[in-house]
């Protein structure tokens, strides 16, 4: 089982970032905030060799649609995508939330899931 969905781009990472969240505001998600982890650790004296960026996103009305059916979504909420370097490509990506919401074994909850998928997976291809 594939959780991650990732795919390459030619931007650098900041266009990359700057482009996945504009079409995530598109497609109703925001950016709750951001994490550079290359930057965080370069803070506590250690080098990561590429850089990783970590946005968590959200789309309030889903959000709060499968919170209402579950509380326990909330350990897997907000939804998490990255963009991050490697050999000088940069990357834009996500974990697949339908596949986080099948550990819940709730049919109503995957529906959503998968809508929330193939609206952040839209984002990242027109992103890129």
């Amino acid at each position: 089982m594939n959780i991650v969905y990732e795919k390459r781009t030619d931007k650098s990472l900041n266009e990359a970032i700057e482009a996945l969240e504009e079409k995530l505001k598109e497609n109703s998600f925001g950016v709750l905030w951001q994490l550079n982890f290359k930057d965080k650790l370069a803070e506590k004296g250690l080098e990561l060799k590429d850089d990783f960026v970590v946005l968590e996103v959200c789309n309030p009305k889903q959000a709060k649609e499968v919170l209402e059916i579950n509380s326990h979504i909330g350990y897997v909420l907000p939804c998490k995508m990255v963009v991050r370097t490697e050999d000088g490509q940069t990357y834009v990506g996500m974990t697949s939330p339908e596949k986080l919401i099948r550990l819940f074994d709730d049919s109503e909850l995957t529906e959503i899931a998968k809508d929330v998928e193939h609206a952040l997976k839209k984002a990242v291809l027109a992103s890129i």
